[in-house]
């Protein structure tokens, strides 16, 4: 390699000194040869620029980022968060108040019964696919199920219903002796890093383990939450066919508990990184539930004072429609077009294109119910947050829901309303969405 080296002039002084400063001309030259070189990738490129300049290194392959499916950009924006119109409870649970909210990614719909669905088959393949033997080893020396093989399961077949016997319902469960998947062995294996709980700690010794948590959570839907709901009410065919049926697949998915919706958003980053680890692309930030102000944010729609996200004060429009599903008047249920839950992309959207932020179901949310949490949370993408334990006090595990639902009076689908359910209940009028960190994109 021919590379020109800089002589500089030599004092006319001992040959000793001439010889040692020759001497460091030469192991500097050495050291320009070797650096010019450069680090050479497997298909024989420098991957860095031989100008000894600075130029970066990238984590990963260029990432070229495409529009989430099913989800609209909400951008960033300020508003005022709380009552915009009289507290007729004089809760003073929501204080008023100028927030932030950097912009994000959200389902246009809530989550239907159809994509829910994808989650729970995933996890009984999964299953499936271990208990017959379908896995391959990983380059890392971990087992993972065999994806081929999992999607060639005959499900109905004798021969399979044998060997995923763990997953049947015992005979003495079985109705007329029919083997049935039991829907109590469909459990996903949740692990996450709780970055909140590592942020906090002051404790340089612990180890990353000590902030890692593992759990064990069912993923199929509470169905008998339509009849455990209302009392001397029949409600049967629902508890029998909403879930199951196909007229049912596009209307939002309920029986969710917190955690099942949590879990959900885990099994939804896993799966897409996942793909994007087999076409060697750079991972996505991960799918979670809406804090309590990213939702309200997003269902006002860019109408920051507005009582709902239509904009006006009142839940008709000029013609006499209803504009959301829920309980008008003194309980005429099928006035708006449903006796129950109706699709989820039922009425027109918001500003943003959300459907249904008020009514149809109410939805988690990711934030801790604390009455007096807007008195102290920051004003920029405000946030109050507890991943609560099974011993923690009932107190601790109340998560915020928001937007109303079919069955609530017209007070609940205000923007502003607050209300809570535990973490572990699961409601036949409760259901989610899922938010993403992600930059707009035109594509």
């Amino acid at each position: 390699m021919n590379k020109k080296i800089l002589h500089l002039p030599i004092p006319s002084k001992s040959k000793k000194m001439n010889n040692r400063l020759i001497n460091s001309i030469l192991t500097i030259s050495v050291v320009v040869l070797a650096a010019s070189c450069g680090k050479k990738s497997s298909g024989g490129k420098s991957t860095l620029p031989n100008d000894g300049q600075l130029h970066g290194v990238a984590p990963g392959k260029a990432y070229n980022l495409t529009k989430p499916p099913g989800m609209v950009y909400v951008p960033a924006g300020t508003f005022h968060m709380g009552p915009s119109d009289e507290d007729v409870n004089y809760a003073y649970t929501a204080r008023n108040k100028q927030v932030s909210i950097s912009g994000f990614w959200m389902d246009a719909t809530e989550i239907t019964n159809n994509e829910y669905r994808q989650f729970t088959n995933w996890v009984k393949d999964s299953i499936a696919a271990k208990l017959m033997g379908y896995v391959k080893q990983g380059a890392d020396g971990n087992e993972y199920v065999d994806w081929k093989k999992a999607s060639t399961i005959k499900w109905g077949d004798k021969s399979t219903i044998e060997k995923i016997d763990g997953m049947i319902v015992t005979p003495d469960n079985r109705i007329f002796g029919k083997k049935e998947i039991d829907a109590r062995k469909i459990i996903y294996h949740s692990e996450i890093f709780d970055y909140k709980a590592a942020a906090q700690n002051r404790d340089t010794n612990l180890q990353r383990k000590e902030f890692i948590v593992k759990q064990d959570i069912p993923a199929y839907p509470d169905t008998l939450c339509w009849i455990r709901d209302y009392a001397y009410s029949y409600n049967e065919p629902m508890s029998k066919q909403y879930y199951s049926h196909p007229a049912y697949g596009n209307y939002p998915v309920v029986g969710v508990s917190w955690k099942q919706a949590t879990a959900f958003a885990e099994w939804r980053t896993l799966l897409q990184n996942n793909y994007n680890e087999s076409k060697k692309k750079s991972g996505q930030t991960d799918f979670r539930l809406p804090t309590e102000a990213q939702w309200e944010y997003a269902a006002r729609g860019g109408r920051s004072q507005s009582s709902f996200p239509w904009g006006g004060p009142y839940t008709r429009n000029k013609k006499g429609c209803l504009l959301a599903n829920f309980k008008p008047g003194r309980g005429n249920y099928p006035e708006d077009g449903g006796l129950y839950t109706m699709r989820a992309d039922a009425f027109w959207p918001n500003d943003f294109g959300l459907y249904n932020m008020a009514g149809n179901v109410a939805e988690w949310t990711s934030s801790l119910y604390y009455e007096g949490s807007y008195n102290f949370q920051h004003d920029m993408n405000p946030d109050v947050r507890w991943n609560a334990k099974n011993s923690d006090p009932p107190r601790m595990k109340r998560k915020v829901i928001r937007g109303g639902s079919w069955k609530d009076v017209q007070y609940f689908l205000q923007t502003s309303t607050r209300a809570y359910e535990y973490q572990d209940t699961t409601k036949s009028y409760i259901g989610f969405r899922c938010v993403i960190d992600l930059p707009p994109t035109k594509k």
